[in-house]
């Protein structure tokens, strides 16, 4: 429930403080946040699909291996 209220709140002194009509009027200083934010965010997600690549690719590998023991260990019976 707590949760719920500062969730709210945030929510209201976000839209407070971005609106050009409000006494803060940030929304030039957020649009300048989100433009130069864009480029390091898009970093990020690259290096996380890099990873998660290498790990599909380390996990299919490593899959192929247990798939040939279990063959083999059943040609063996």
């Amino acid at each position: 429930m707590i949760s719920i209220i500062l969730g709210i709140i945030f929510i209201a002194f976000t839209v407070f403080s971005v609106l050009p009509m409000c006494p803060l009027n940030w929304g030039p200083e957020v649009i300048a946040f989100l433009k130069g934010s864009i480029p390091v965010l898009a970093a990020f997600i690259g290096l996380i699909c890099l990873f998660v690549g290498a790990a599909d690719i380390k996990d299919k590998k490593e899959a192929k291996k247990e798939e040939a023991a279990a063959n083999k260990e059943a040609e063996n019976k």
